[in-house]
């Protein structure tokens, strides 16, 4: 995930990341010292390939990079990390895609199947409109990643089709399912229930 998108020619929009808390984790911006943590995690190829921007192998300046970007506040960014301070992820939102802002994140593989991703995203999308005042989100999921389909699907997002997307891991194409969430939708199922957002 990075906060950078092509073909965007609206200015730069700058935001603060805040520290976000849920139940079982708290999402803060990125510091350099977390460079080492994010490699550690990032390393692994399943996770390059499930994104479309990640590199493989990831770096300690790709770490930085990243950090950097995060630092600039275009879209805010988050690593998430359990209670005890450990990473475990990260989330974001991309402010300066062509198609709208666009959420993405990522959880290391030692942390898979505990719904830390849902939790994490929920709260980023919580985020997104109701201090953000986005009016919408966008998201995309690898065909071959279900789980972050799901992920996205019980965050209320809705499927709106698929479109070849480039994934820099492996350079090339491959078919990701995109998604969209709008505001009045995230109100409505916020106020009746179906989507068990953490503030």
């Amino acid at each position: 995930m990075t906060l950078q998108a092509q073909g965007s020619t609206e200015p730069p929009r700058r935001t603060h990341s805040p520290a976000l808390k849920t139940r079982r984790l708290l999402l803060r911006a990125p510091r350099p010292d977390d460079a080492e943590a994010m490699v550690a995690l990032l390393s692994d190829r399943r996770i390059a390939e499930n994104t479309a921007r990640i590199p493989h192998p990831y770096s300690t300046a790709d770490a930085e990079t990243f950090i950097a970007h995060a630092a600039d506040g275009i879209g805010p960014s988050f690593l998430i990390t359990l209670t005890d301070g450990q990473i475990i992820g990260g989330c974001g939102i991309a402010t300066l895609r062509a198609d709208g802002p666009e959420i993405g994140y990522w959880i290391g593989v030692p942390h898979w199947g505990h719904g830390y991703a849902t939790e994490a995203a929920r709260a980023v999308v919580d985020h997104a409109f109701r201090d953000l005042g986005l009016p919408e989100l966008r998201a995309g999921a690898r065909v071959s990643n279900p789980t972050s389909r799901r992920v996205l699907e019980k965050c209320g997002f809705q499927w709106t089709g698929v479109v070849l997307q480039r994934v820099v891991a492996i350079n090339s194409s491959a078919p990701s399912d995109r998604f969209r969430l709008d505001r009045p939708l995230w109100a409505s199922l916020r106020n009746w229930g179906k989507v068990r957002l953490v503030a």
